[in-house]
């Protein structure tokens, strides 16, 4: 089976799924091509994906914590979009998988190569807590990444056929340094709310930015984007500050990390997944931070971490296996493995739930 394998770059909780989906596609008897595309600067730690392609695509302007429909509209190139839409060759390819990248989408669409969406956004196609909803959001996200069969990933099923969020399961448990808090606000200005920070002397606030000075100024420490920081620096904090991007979100809550989120303003996603979080009473949401706010969270209790399975190694066998399950058994199946489950005989009780139906 030959895939190609479509992520949207914007933010990087898809890029993150996909690795995932990528070491677990590696244990089966596929070939994987990838392609990029919504993200003018260079993406980093990209080895597992090989020899991909990166194309301009669309994508969304964000100024101040807030989505600029206007600018998004008027930067990105419709044009070039077509050309490269129309420039895509599918024909060597079974299958499509895609990220929320509508290049790869819409090309599978036009030439009828079966294509699974895999998403957080594809969970919107169901009955969950949703705010900020508007005409604009609702046809992106009907039409951004058309598929012909919608993944939608979620922290509770809502009695939908929604599977639990895919994340890395397997990061090493070290001791908790409760003074240390993770700050990832990419789309505010590298200072904002420093002086918020500096209040609290007695925590160290390390803050991870995509333009970001790499230094220290009192108990904030600044530092470059990296992966293999970024992951030890998360498994030993006690909490973390960062907008309402469902990735990080869904790893806090599996390590039981405190979280306080500030969605982006007129961005429906990260609205609702703010409200989602203030329903299941996963975190605490704020407009905006400010030193009360701050004060009571960090003196708030350490959660108990909300444990989801090894996600990416079901779906890449139901894949390879020809997608024999429906959707709604593999959500019921997946949220039925006991939580912290290590999922190392998942293969088999695929198999075994398979010949059932």
């Amino acid at each position: 089976m030959k895939i190609l394998y479509g992520v949207q770059g914007t933010g990087n909780g898809h890029t993150t799924r996909a690795r995932m989906m990528a070491e677990e596609l590696k244990q089966h008897d596929v070939s994987v091509d990838y392609l990029f595309s919504g993200k003018d600067e260079t993406y980093f730690n990209m080895e597992v994906f090989g020899d991909y392609r990166s194309l301009p695509g669309l994508s969304f302007v964000v100024e101040n914590g807030q989505v600029n429909y206007l600018k998004t509209i008027t930067r990105n190139n419709p044009v070039k979009f077509y050309k490269d839409l129309k420039a895509l060759d599918l024909a060597q390819y079974d299958l499509v998988i895609n990220d929320f990248e509508p290049i790869s989408a819409w090309a599978a669409k036009l030439q009828k190569i079966p294509c699974v969406g895999l998403s957080h956004q594809n969970a919107f196609r169901y009955k969950v807590p949703v705010r900020g909803n508007n005409p604009i959001a609702s046809l992106i996200l009907k039409w951004f990444a058309p598929a012909d069969f919608h993944i939608a990933f979620h922290w509770s099923h809502f009695n939908q056929p929604i599977l639990p969020p895919m994340i890395n399961t397997s990061l090493h448990k070290v001791p908790v340094n409760e003074r240390k808090i993770l700050v990832y606000l990419p789309f505010l200005q590298q200072t904002e709310f420093h002086d918020v920070f500096h209040r609290f002397p007695g925590y160290d606030f390390v803050q991870y930015h995509p333009v970001i000075n790499q230094s220290s100024r009192g108990n904030v420490h600044g530092n470059l984007l990296s992966r293999e920081n970024f992951l030890q620096d998360f498994s030993d904090c006690a909490g973390i500050i960062c907008s309402a991007g469902f990735g990080l979100c869904s790893e806090a809550l599996h390590y039981g990390k405190k979280l306080l989120v500030m969605p982006l303003q007129g961005q429906m996603e990260q609205l609702s997944n703010a409200a989602a979080l203030q329903q299941l009473a996963y975190g605490t949401v704020v407009e905006r931070l400010n030193r009360k706010n701050l004060e009571q969270w960090l003196n708030s209790a350490k959660p108990n971490p909300v444990k989801f399975p090894n996600v990416a190694k079901a779906l890449a066998l139901w894949i390879v296996e020809g997608r024999k399950q429906s959707i709604s058994e593999l959500s019921k199946l997946l949220w039925s493995v006991p939580h912290g489950c290590g999922m190392d005989n998942l293969s088999t009780t695929i198999d075994l739930e398979t010949q059932q139906l």
